[in-house]
């Protein structure tokens, strides 16, 4: 390790005056009049706060970490998987047509035409009206339309399903109700209770 020269009458701490992994001051030098030190300008690529590259090694990004990394990418990936739920809440009614979406919740009322989507869940408050193809459905509240379910549809006790209904499965709790044009889809994956 690297140590200044004393000047004459300067004492001897024992503290080195530079780091050598960062060249910077470890002492703080002589005060200019008034008591502020002047700032030194941080090398290039250092952001504030974040120590500057050694020779010969890439700046790392700010929280560069691994496991800070990891939790980034992490977090991008669970709001890339939000993007694609939605939501109506209660009091808030919707129309129009719905594509692309993972999951619809509905608290509220909905009266769309629904393509593209994997799963409807339809609160006890909720209503919706219309049009949907989807892979599977839960409904707490109230269906109505035309309704096609590739895989499960679950009539919760408080649930209610009237209109044109096509499922692969189907699952009614005690309470629920459905009516209208209802049929099994041809096609549709026996259910352990069919292949015995």
């Amino acid at each position: 390790m690297f140590t200044r020269k004393r000047r004459d009458g300067e004492e001897d701490t024992g503290l080195p005056d530079r780091a050598e992994e960062h060249s910077l001051p470890l002492r703080p030098g002589p005060r200019p009049p008034g008591g502020i030190q002047p700032s030194r300008p941080l090398p290039p690529g250092a952001a504030q706060g974040q120590p500057a590259a050694r020779a010969g090694e890439a700046p790392r990004p700010p929280g560069g970490s691994p496991v800070e990394t990891t939790l980034m990418a992490a977090a991008v990936k669970l709001r890339e998987s939000e993007a694609r739920r939605l939501t109506v809440g209660r009091d808030i009614s919707l129309s129009g047509d719905i594509t692309s979406c993972d999951e619809l919740v509905v608290e509220g009322s909905v009266e769309a035409n629904i393509a593209n989507c994997r799963q409807i869940e339809i609160a006890e408050s909720g209503l919706f009206k219309g049009a949907a193809t989807i892979e599977e459905a839960e409904v707490r509240g109230r269906f109505e339309g035309a309704l096609t379910v590739r895989g499960r549809l679950f009539i919760r006790n408080a649930g209610k399903v009237t209109g044109t209904v096509r499922y692969g499965q189907i699952e009614i709790e005690r309470g629920g109700q459905i009516s209208g044009d209802v049929e099994a889809s041809p096609g549709a994956a026996p259910t352990d209770e069919t292949r015995s």
